[in-house]
């Protein structure tokens, strides 16, 4: 028991050499912590509670040069990490405040300068957005003479120039000063369920982006400098819609457990646009001007050919313009542009001819939705139509100098047949192509005759036609019709004439009155 004795300590001698270990432990936080109150913020200033600021990314250290604030509160029922939603009513006039967040000396070449911003009301959804300009044209047709987007003019402050390009329904551009107070307001006029896939009631409307890009000019005295782009994902409701959407959201967040609410925003009374990439000017028609308010071209492309009263088209069946594999991307955005796949040439800006034949079907349709996918997929591959009727024709006169010849020992008879395919099993349309095939018009066919039974000539219909045999046999003879003219009665004029199809089986003669 002999180390008992060397500690003859009280308590409270052990309980002050404690406490003066304990202060001297914590001192390194600016002041000692003894019996004293303490600062609690000198203790979340030590490191270890930097951790999270230390995570963040750069960018988010970066000062933007422009800041857009939507006046619109946003969604609760968002997750915390997640971005934020903020539902706005059809139609409703709703602010955007232009905020100039230069530091001194940043970005001096637009001191005292314009900038032009263009906003846009675009899809979120990555499916929605290649096919952007189909939806935006059934839109559209949908509702003729109304825009997605406009501004509200009278309730705008120092916007100068504003524009709406009647032929670009999502976006207005306008140009401002940055270091004068600029607030623009603007109205949404389509709902997020006019942009379903299937509409059977009580669906899920689309999400949409606000999108501002703001240029400046360049030696040229044009607007095409990219300064900035920032958006926001938006709902967008009938009227009132969105007041009771934020209602019934708040509601449910009322409802749920403490523990639940932690996992979601709160809802901030305006809406901050966060930064993005500008978006990508998009060119529907080949050799287009840039888009502008003096640019008045269609954005649909139409095939040559068809409408020229001087084009003859070749008696064959139609077939695609097939895409070679050897095709440069170059080659591809023209192939695309002249099969009616205009919509889509953004998106295959940098695929050659090998690229697009690469894809699947199932490919194409992802991208492009059910219908165009189905299309271009078959058009990739080169299918065709098979024509309704096929029928085979030869000249009565080539095949009795063939036979002539075969005759007198010259060789064996080669008669030589013409393709002709119906599509509309009509009488007219086979004089149309029968016309074409001889090059001459349709107006110096006067009927046409199909060869019975004893010889008798039967007068060619529509219901005839389309009781023909496929790829039946035909050899054309044409005869002359003699009319007297009115003015002379004595003089014959040699007018229009018959073609005659004889019979129904191979080589069956057909009559032309020419």
């Amino acid at each position: 028991m002999a180390w008992a004795l060397k500690l003859p300590l009280t308590d409270e001698v052990i309980e002050s050499g404690l406490v003066q270990d304990f202060d001297a432990s914590l001192s390194g936080i600016g002041q000692e912590l003894g019996a004293g109150a303490y600062s609690m913020s000198d203790v979340l200033a030590l490191p270890i509670f930097k951790q999270e600021e230390s995570n963040l990314p750069p960018d988010s250290e970066k000062i933007l040069p422009f800041q857009y604030v939507l006046c619109a509160a946003t969604s609760p029922a968002v997750k915390l990490h997640d971005e934020t939603l903020t539902y706005l009513n059809q139609g409703q006039s709703y602010e955007i405040r232009m905020l100039d967040n230069r530091k001194i000396g940043e970005l001096p070449e637009i001191t005292g300068k314009m900038v032009k911003s263009i906003i846009r009301v675009v899809f979120h959804d990555r499916r929605l957005q290649y096919t952007e300009h189909q939806q935006l044209e059934g839109w559209r047709w949908n509702r003729p003479g109304d825009r997605i987007l406009d501004l509200d003019i009278p309730l705008s402050v120092g916007i100068i120039d504003p524009r709406s390009n009647p032929t670009q329904l999502n976006t207005v551009e306008f140009l401002w000063d940055p270091s004068k107070r600029t607030s623009v307001f603007i109205q949404v006029h389509c709902i997020s369920t006019e942009f379903t896939m299937r509409k059977h009631g009580g669906e899920k409307g689309v999400p949409f982006r606000i999108q501002i890009d703001t240029f400046k000019e360049n030696e040229s005295t044009e607007y095409t400098e990219h300064l900035h782009s920032a958006s926001c994902q938006i709902k967008v409701f009938k009227p009132k819609g969105a007041d009771r959407k934020q209602k019934t959201d708040r509601e449910k967040m009322e409802k749920r457990a403490p523990q639940e609410k932690e996992k979601y925003q709160p809802s901030y009374e305006t809406t901050i646009l966060t930064e993005c990439s500008p978006w990508p000017e998009v060119t529907y028609v080949n050799n287009s001007p840039s888009p502008g308010f003096n640019s008045t071209h269609n954005s649909f492309t139409i095939s040559e050919g068809n409408g020229s009263p001087s084009h003859q088209p070749e008696p064959v069946v139609p077939t695609a313009d097939n895409l070679l594999p050897t095709a440069t991307p170059q080659d591809a955005q023209q192939w695309l542009l002249r099969n009616r796949f205009s919509p889509f040439s953004r998106l295959f800006t940098n695929f050659s001819g090998a690229d697009l034949l690469k894809l699947t079907r199932e490919d194409v349709i992802q991208i492009c939705g059910p219908a165009d996918g189905i299309r271009l997929f078959n058009a990739l591959k080169g299918r065709v139509v098979r024509p309704r009727l096929t029928i085979y024709v030869c000249q009565e006169s080539q095949q009795s100098d063939q036979q002539s010849k075969h005759e007198n020992g010259d060789g064996t008879a080669f008669f030589v047949y013409h393709a002709i395919y119906l599509e509309e099993l009509t009488a007219t349309e086979l004089t149309e192509k029968i016309a074409q095939l001889f090059s001459i018009s349709p107006r110096q066919i006067n009927q046409i005759f199909k060869q019975g039974p004893t010889g008798i000539h039967v007068l060619v219909s529509d219901e005839m036609i389309q009781n023909f045999q496929d790829e039946v046999c035909f050899v054309l003879d044409t005869m002359k019709e003699l009319l007297r003219a009115k003015a002379s009665p004595g003089t014959p004029e040699e007018r229009k004439s018959v073609l005659r199809l004889p019979g129904g089986e191979p080589k069956t003669p057909l009559s032309t009155s020419l």
